[in-house]
Order: C-alpha cells, then sequence, then structure tokens
C-alpha cells in the first residue's frame, strides 16, 4: 500500500475499536485517524493516549471525508448507527465492522441504506482482552489473531482488498467466510458455552439447597462456569441478534444431551465411554492445535531453528518412537475388526494421532494414547458412521493414501484435507487406479487435495501393476479389496514394505502373497487382537548414520523392527562399510525385531543398488549424509520418488549439502554425492522433518556450527527427537533466540 489514504473513521472507541485505530495510527497508512464516540471522557483519553489524532461526537462530523469506516460498536447499537450512517454523506468510503453476528449486522445495513452498500465489508476479529475501554486500546492486539471477513455478494471486491490489508497491516491472520457459516461457528464455539455457563449456574442457584451446592463446587464447577461472569448486557445483546443460529446448535446439543441420558438410563456403557474418550481426545486435539498455533505464531517471525555444534561421539542405549507405518495401520484395522484390540508402543506423533482421530471422527470408540497404549473397540468392516465434517489429516500422506482406498467402500461420502503441505502432494497414483475399481473420487488440481470420496459405490476387484513401487499404493488397493467384489491383486516392481499385509493376515484375514504380487478377497472378517509396535527403523536410521560416522561411537538401538521390506538402510550402510551387528532376534505379533548394535566405520561411497531404493525410501535424506563422509562418490539412482514427499528431498539435500562445502549433483531421479569435508553453515529444511534431523546428524563431522532452519515438524515423526540425540550424544538444540 505505497499511497497514503487520508482519514480512518473508526465509530465507537472500546477495546476493539480503540486498538484497531490505535495499530492503524501507528502504521502510518492514514495522514488522519478520527475517532468517533458519545461518551466526552473517551474521546480526550483516546487523544491523549495517540489512539486518534481528533475526535467527533457525531458520525457527520467524524465521517466527513473518511476513506474507511470501521463500526466498532455494541452489536444492538449497530442498527442505530448504521441507520444515521445511511443519511451521512460518505462518498467512496469504504465501510467495515467486528461485530460477532454478521447475520444481524447484513440485516441492519440492508434495512438502513435500502440494499446491502457495495462499500460494506462485514468482518469479525477473534481477539480480546478482559480489559474494556479506550484505556485498554492495544496497537498490537490483532497480531497473530485470526480476522474472518465475510463479504457478501453485493461486496465490492477493490473494497474488500482494502480491508483485507488493513487487517494484515496489524499483523492479523485473515480468513473468508460465508455469514450464515460464520455465525453458526460462533453460535458452537463461544455463544452456545456461554449460554450454557448461564443458564447451568442459575438453575443451580433457583435450588433450595443451593447454599451446599456452592459450597462444595470443586474446581471443575468453577471453571465451567467461570464465563457467566461476563457482562449480561452484552450477552443479551448477542443472543437477540444472533438468535437462529444459537437456536440451531441449541437443538443439535439438546438431542446429544438427550443421547447422553438415555445411555446413563439404560446403562449403556460402550455409548458413554464413547462419548468420554471422544471428548477427552477432541479436548487435547484442540488444546494441542492452539498451543501448537501458539507456538508457531510466535515462532513466526523468529524461526523455529535447532543448533547444531560439530563433534561428538554416540554411547549408551537407545530406543526410538515406535514405529509409524505399524502405528498408521494398527488403528485403521483395528477400527474394522471385530472386538477389541490393545496396541502398545502406539507412535504418538502428529501423523499418527491424525489417523486415530479420523476413526473417532467415523464412530470407533478408541481409548488413549496413554504412554503409548491404545485401545480400540472395533466396530467391524462395515461399522463406520459419516464423519461429521472433512477428516484432516495434517501432514499425514499415508492417512490420506491408505484411507482413500478404505473410504471408497464405505456407503457415506467423505472429504480429506490436510495441511499446506500434504495439500501440495500427489494423490492422483491412488485415485486412478481406485476410479478403475469404481471409486467416485474427486482431486483437486493436478490431482492433489482435497479428495472427495463418494460413497455407496460398487467396487469391483482387479489386478493392478504398479509402474512404481510404493507402499501406501499397494496398501491403499488392497484396503479397497476389502470391499471389492471378486479378487484384488497387486503386483509391484520391486519389494516394498508389507506391514498391510501382515496385519492383515495377524487380524485372521487371508491375504495370498506370493513373490511380488499381494492379493485378497472380500467377504472376510478381521478378528481383534493385541499388537506391539517396534521401534520405527526409520527413526533408528538417523543413528545408525550418527553412530557410523562418528570416532569412537558404539550405539545400541533395542527392539527395532527389521521388516525385511524396511531394512535397506542397514544393507546400503553395510554396502559402505558400515559395522552392524543385528543382535536379539525375535519376532513380535508378526513383525521380526531385533536389538542394532552400530559402531563407527570407515565409510566408502557406492553406488547404491536399485533394488534396495524402495526399501530405504524414507532413509535417504540421513543416507545423504553418510554418502558425504564417506570417501569416493556414492551415486543414487531410480530414486524420483524422493522429489514429491514433504519436499522435494533430492534437491532440499543437495542444496544443503552444498552450503556444507559438498558436492552433490542431483540428477531427474537420484543424486551424485562426493565425500568430503564439511563446514558449518545455515540450512533450510523447507519444513521437512526428514531433512532437519538429517542435518542434525551431519554436525557430528562438521567444522562449525549448523544452524538448521524451519523444523517444526520433527514432532510429525519423532516426538523428544531433541531429547534422544542429545542423551546419545549429538549436541543439537533448540535455537536459543537472545
Amino acid at each position: 500500500m505505497s499511497v497514503q489514504l487520508k482519514r480512518l473513521t473508526v465509530v465507537g472507541l472500546g477495546l476493539i475499536g480503540g486498538s484497531f485505530a490505535k495499530g492503524l495510527r501507528e502504521t502510518g497508512l492514514f495522514a488522519e485517524v478520527v475517532g468517533v464516540d458519545k461518551d466526552p471522557r473517551s474521546r480526550a483519553r483516546a487523544v491523549e493516549l495517540g489512539v486518534a489524532d481528533r475526535c467527533e461526537a457525531t458520525l457527520a462530523a467524524g465521517c466527513a471525508g473518511a476513506d474507511v469506516i470501521m463500526l466498532a460498536v455494541p452489536i444492538l447499537a449497530m442498527e442505530k448507527v448504521l441507520a444515521e450512517l445511511a443519511t451521512v454523506e460518505l462518498g467512496q468510503a469504504v465501510i467495515t465492522d467486528v461485530g460477532s453476528a454478521k447475520g444481524n449486522v447484513v440485516r441492519a445495513a440492508e434495512q438502513a441504506f435500502g440494499a446491502f452498500p457495495a462499500a460494506f465489508v462485514p468482518g469479525h476479529p477473534i481477539a480480546g482482552s478482559e480489559q474494556s475501554g479506550v484505556e485498554a486500546a492495544n496497537a498490537s492486539l490483532f497480531q497473530r489473531h485470526k480476522v474472518i471477513l465475510t463479504p457478501h455478494e453485493r461486496t465490492d471486491q477493490q473494497a474488500l482488498r482494502l480491508v483485507r490489508k488493513l487487517w494484515v497491516a496489524l499483523g492479523a491472520q485473515v480468513e473468508f467466510m460465508d455469514i450464515s457459516h460464520h455465525d453458526e461457528v460462533l453460535a458452537a464455539t463461544s455463544h452456545l458455552p456461554h449460554l450454557l455457563a448461564f443458564g447451568l449456574v442459575d438453575s443451580l442457584a433457583k435450588q433450595s439447597e443451593n447454599l451446599e451446592i456452592f459450597r462444595y463446587a470443586a474446581g471443575g464447577f468453577r471453571d465451567f462456569t467461570r464465563i457467566a461472569g461476563s457482562d449480561p448486557v452484552m450477552w443479551h445483546d448477542i443472543f437477540r441478534a444472533n438468535r437462529e443460529a444459537v437456536l440451531r446448535i441449541l437443538d443439535i446439543y439438546r438431542a446429544d444431551l438427550d443421547s447422553l441420558r438415555a445411555a446413563i438410563d439404560t446403562g449403556d456403557g460402550v455409548s458413554l465411554l464413547g462419548i468420554f474418550t471422544r471428548a477427552q481426545a477432541a479436548r487435547e486435539h484442540f488444546t494441542k492445535m492452539l498451543a501448537r498455533r501458539a507456538y508457531m505464531d510466535t515462532m513466526h517471525s523468529q524461526d523455529v531453528s535447532y543448533l547444531a555444534k560439530p563433534g561428538g561421539r554416540l554411547s549408551g542405549r537407545v530406543r526410538v518412537p515406535g514405529d509409524k507405518s505399524i502405528s498408521h495401520r494398527s488403528i485403521m484395522l483395528g477400527s474394522l475388526a471385530e472386538g477389541t484390540t490393545e496396541v502398545e508402543g502406539f507412535l504418538e506423533g502428529e501423523d499418527a494421532l491424525a489417523t486415530l482421530q479420523a476413526f473417532r471422527d467415523m464412530g470407533v470408540v478408541i481409548e488413549g494414547p496413554h504412554n503409548g497404549r491404545v485401545v480400540v473397540h472395533g466396530v467391524g468392516l462395515h461399522g463406520l458412521k459419516q464423519p461429521p465434517g472433512p477428516l484432516y489429516l495434517g501432514n499425514s500422506g499415508t492417512s490420506m493414501r491408505l484411507l482413500s482406498g478404505l473410504l471408497a467402500g464405505q456407503s457415506f461420502d467423505t472429504v480429506l484435507t490436510g495441511d499446506e503441505s500434504l495439500s501440495k502432494r500427489p494423490m492422483g497414483r491412488v485415485a486412478k487406479p481406485l476410479r478403475e475399481m469404481g471409486a467416485l473420487i474427486e482431486t483437486g488440481p493436478e490431482g492433489r487435495p482435497p479428495l472427495t470420496i463418494r460413497g455407496g459405490q460398487r467396487l469391483s476387484g482387479m489386478h493392478y501393476d504398479m509402474p512404481m513401487a510404493s507402499a501406501q499404493v499397494k496398501s491403499c488397493l488392497l484396503l479397497a479389496g476389502l470391499y471389492a467384489a471378486g479378487e484384488t491383486s497387486v503386483s509391484e516392481p520391486a519389494p516394498t514394505r508389507d506391514h498391510t499385509e501382515r496385519m492383515l493376515q495377524g487380524f485372521g484375514y487371508a491375504v495370498d502373497v506370493q513373490g511380488n504380487k499381494a492379493a485378497v478377497k472380500s467377504g472376510g472378517k478381521l478378528s481383534a487382537g493385541k499388537i506391539e509396535v517396534p521401534a520405527d527403523i526409520s527413526s533408528a536410521a538417523f543413528f545408525l548414520v550418527a553412530a557410523s560416522i562418528a570416532e569412537g561411537s558404539e550405539l545400541l538401538l533395542e527392539h527395532v523392527g527389521i521388516n525385511p521390506t524396511r531394512t535397506g538402510v542397514i544393507d546400503i550402510l553395510r554396502l559402505m562399510g558400515g559395522d552392524i551387528q543385528v543382535e536379539n532376534q525375535r519376532v513380535v505379533g508378526g513383525e521380526p525385531v531385533a536389538d542394532l548394535r552400530v559402531r563407527a566405520a570407515k565409510l566408502k561411497g557406492i553406488e547404491i543398488p536399485e533394488e534396495l531404493v524402495p526399501l530405504a525410501i524414507d532413509e535417504f535424506p540421513v543416507l545423504f549424509v553418510a554418502a558425504a563422509c564417506a570417501e569416493g562418490t556414492t551415486i543414487l539412482r531410480g530414486a524420483e520418488e524422493l522429489r514429491v514427499k514433504e519436499s522435494d528431498r533430492i534437491q532440499v539435500m543437495a542444496d544443503g549439502l552444498k552450503v556444507l562445502g559438498i558436492k552433490a549433483e542431483p540428477t531427474p531421479d537420484g543424486i551424485v554425492i562426493e565425500g568430503g569435508q564439511m563446514l558449518g553453515g545455515e540450512i533450510d529444511s523447507h519444513g521437512d522433518h526428514r531433512i532437519a534431523m538429517a542435518f542434525s546428524v551431519a554436525s557430528l563431522r562438521a567444522h562449525d556450527d549448523i544452524v538448521i532452519r524451519d523444523c517444526a515438524n520433527v514432532a510429525t515423526s519423532f516426538p523428544n527427537f531433541l531429547g534422544i540425540a542429545q542423551g546419545a550424544g549429538i549436541q543439537v538444540a533448540m535455537e536459543s533466540k537472545a
């Protein structure tokens, strides 16, 4: 916004209006900021505090010559203000507001002006404070808070862009929403809780024994009813203004309350457990989302960075978190099984939790996770229910691809969405064969999420020759095959992880595996059982490489899954000269498990056999670090899939290695790395957790500090990576901000 605007007028100089005026006055976007308020003391204080350049008592005086008029008055006062505003000469002024009930504002504007003004942009900032009045005005109040703009169909696009720019200038995160949808969302998230709090306190206070009730009320009662101390007049106005939306959400809640009463009345423990576990999980999920958003917002301008210092050696015993692939599948198949499945060692990372939440949303009762223990009350192959809305899968490509196959055979429609990273990843390779089976799947542009899967389709089994080795595509089609008429079979060009086949068999479902071909027939059932999730070899890979490259290291990695379709990292490191011993081999829940002892070794460059590529596809970022520390040249081919992971891992790793002084030349399907001495430097991980962890390991052989940017997503696959890495001997920590 290079051209300075002439005048901003803010009507209503309370907390929100005053903060808007003060914030924009400090930006210098307007030559003058004018306040309008009936209270003479507020007008005087606004000028004294630098909230406004001058103040007026009337709309006519305050709005004359304004470029933008912000209405920040109480919701039921809006009707009178708009009626008066309609009598004022406004010229080309853009009008906006901050009311929490947009339908009421729109109706008042239509009544006042005869038709909704094209220059009006309705809005609602999701921000506030326990303080009020112009003295509470805070120029940074809206920073990192959401502002919802709800443009009317008549709203001028140029006016909309201007209002958006003003909020962005205040540091707000601007989103757009339909007017009625906004009112329904606020009715559910803000208005209903206040209504219930007021109602509960009033109900208990009217009882004759209310003295005892309040005397012995515990913390839960105080926490829940705290909001009943809010301004009664303000909430009286809000409930009248947003009447229709509040009544709709109240009716839904009344129906759910009746169901809860019926479950208590009949002693229906499963239903009660379902309600309570879903509620607990949803509360924890929302808390984590809010905490993560607050953390990310706080760190946004600073970056979430790691500082890895050079040198060190590894020793002792380490057990990395549970296998992510098996954790995903334990929830999926446990939900489709008949009976109760107990899971130990579940990975409590964000990706696996996204799968767990998706099945809760589809009506599955799931207890936990508590210290890696999860109890899944299966509903059978045909017992899933339509989720109340889109299934949000965060950053988990595994969740989205496997669920696509499973949901293609359901009777209901579903929408699968994800975060910004997942929304860029290709889903056509699962959508295409599923469509050939009869599924009806809609994708976003270029085959990317969101995915809309139409239920009620008759799937037909088929044979599919995969053009590219992919365990996710194979698993997707086998899960769809559980619902398809006849046999569904998949042939892969090279072996990939076979956790789905093994776990199906562990649940008693017949899977025919012949060489590179796996096949299932519909009509069977899954029987619940116990699952012990081994430590994830993909997570162990960082320590396998770390102990191999750090002189004097010897480390024991405990209880690691060594499924032969996952051990490519061990095979490649051994070909490079790595010293890795497999000890205490056993089979746990159908999966081979062992302890891995790794000692420092002098590595040499190799040409990586292409048949090992699918067996180590997730481990290549850290294997590239091993190659950088090896003597000679390492060549990788046939790994084009690395370009469509959370980042283009070939290019991002090549760029990072070059920063550290290593010669690394990417090719269309691989990379050529010439081993050498690593320097220090600053690396951009592009939000890819495996890139961030790989360069943390590289510090062991660096000559100087390595700073790694954009590391927040490490928690998606490896909770407490920093703590475990530090305990083993890697000198990496969150970069401190002085």
